[in-house]
């Protein structure tokens, strides 16, 4: 599992990407249960995911955050990403974003994607 914690702050929310390999739909819940393992993603307002499963299609869930596991599905199509999980998660601020939130979901899943294709160090 790779987590990637303050990638956005905006009017008191707060936002987080984790992600990692996974295995078929039992894979996806099993990264999601053990990412809530930890009691800050547990009291988190939203864990917004998507996963393109080569053996299953694609599987997404808003978790109330309407439309985010769409617009995670989308940025992995585009980076041609199977059987990786991608979570966004979100502290709400108490203050309602818009359409601002789903600017600060993909700034998320960019933030792990660019570690997916980061390059590894030279010796």
């Amino acid at each position: 599992m790779r987590q990637v914690e303050n990638v956005v702050s905006d009017r008191g929310s707060k936002y987080a990407v984790s992600g990692g390999r996974v295995t078929g739909r039992k894979g996806c819940d099993a990264f999601v249960a053990d990412l809530k393992r930890v009691k800050k993603y547990a009291k988190a307002t939203h864990n917004s995911w998507a996963c393109i499963l080569s053996d299953g299609g694609a599987v997404k869930n808003d978790d109330g955050e309407s439309g985010a596991g769409a617009v995670i599905l989308r940025m992995l199509e585009r980076a041609e990403l199977k059987d990786t999980i991608v979570v966004v998660t979100r502290w709400y601020g108490g203050v309602h974003l818009g359409g601002d939130r789903f600017a600060h979901v993909v700034t998320c899943v960019r933030a792990f994607l660019a570690g997916e294709t980061a390059s590894p160090p030279q010796d």
